[in-house]
């Protein structure tokens, strides 16, 4: 199924647009959680692997049924050495077993050969011996846009006809986001971001699904309504994920512009505020009352 198709699909069948950020952060792991793992492992990397992976399944189980998607922050778990990386990949199989849709959010891009790598990496398959084998296998990748074409087209081309997913850096939620993002450019004034849109909306006009919408998605913040409306007008055709909402600031007003008509074309992520809804013995059951509630306030307008 392509990609927009696949994502839409699960909308529905959810009635949600929410994604839920896996982002654990150690120092706020529930501390039965990482107490048990170092009473296994000790204080070494491994008990933090596992402690993320028990996190991360807890919330999983609990959200399932309720969001078509999650995004994995590879920062998180690279932080852990070898040891933190199999907690991200353990965590894409599992979230992909459970029928959720994967987005690993890597922010990669480098020229040709580097730039073909990560996509095999991330939403493609690797040579091994003569066989083409999945390695992290998620259902779609974060790419940054900086180098150009030629950085982002190894990233199409490994999505298998549109079958994977990326979602282009246009606008972020960063305090910091508009030294660079928010300039004007001289010969077509208009903003980086507005410029980069154009350029996410060329991009994917090949391969666009049943529903209209690219498998070259585009990252816009959600914590500035006026932005999103802009954006959303250049980019009709792409798929949006939208950070910025809860703790960044965002509200289901200002991620509002994001959606089409029917409700669709953009998912929008909350990682602390979901996961980290308790720190205690209840922060499954606590992460599963806050998507109810994200779900709520977003299905008043969209």
């Amino acid at each position: 199924m392509h990609f927009a198709d696949h994502l839409i699909a699960e909308m529905k069948k959810k009635n949600s647009a929410v994604c839920v950020g896996l982002d654990p952060r150690l120092a706020q792991l529930p501390a039965f959680i990482v107490n048990e793992q170092r009473e296994i492992h000790g204080d070494t990397f491994t008990a933090v692997a596992n402690a993320f992976l028990v996190f991360n399944k807890g919330i999983i189980d609990a959200v399932k049924d309720l969001v078509p998607c999650v995004k994995v922050q590879i920062a998180f778990y690279e932080e852990y050495g070898f040891q933190g990386i199999w907690a991200f990949e353990e965590t894409c199989k599992y979230a992909k077993e459970a029928g959720l849709i994967v987005i690993a959010d890597a922010k990669r891009n480098d020229i040709g050969s580097t730039a073909e790598a990560y996509a095999k990496a991330f939403i493609g398959k690797t040579e091994l011996f003569g066989e083409k084998i999945a390695v992290y296998d998620a259902d779609a990748v974060t790419v940054t846009p900086y180098l150009g074409y030629d950085g982002i087209k190894p990233f199409i081309e490994a999505s298998n006809h549109g079958e994977k997913g990326i979602f282009v850096l246009v606008k972020t939620s960063n305090p910091s986001a508009g030294d660079l993002q928010e300039r004007v450019t001289v010969d077509e004034k208009m903003s980086v971001a507005a410029l980069m849109a154009h350029f996410v909306e060329s991009w994917g006009s090949e391969d666009l699904g049943e529903f209209g919408y690219s498998n070259v998605g585009a990252v816009v913040a959600g914590n500035s309504k006026k932005e999103a409306e802009t954006l959303r007008k250049i980019m009709p055709s792409t798929f949006l994920l939208v950070p910025g909402y809860g703790a960044q600031g965002g509200g289901a007003e200002d991620v509002a512009p994001c959606f089409d008509e029917d409700g669709f074309g953009a998912i929008v992520n909350n990682s602390r505020g979901i996961i980290f809804a308790s720190n205690g013995v209840d922060y499954a059951e606590a992460a599963r009352d806050a998507v109810i509630k994200m779900n709520e306030d977003l299905n008043v307008v969209r």
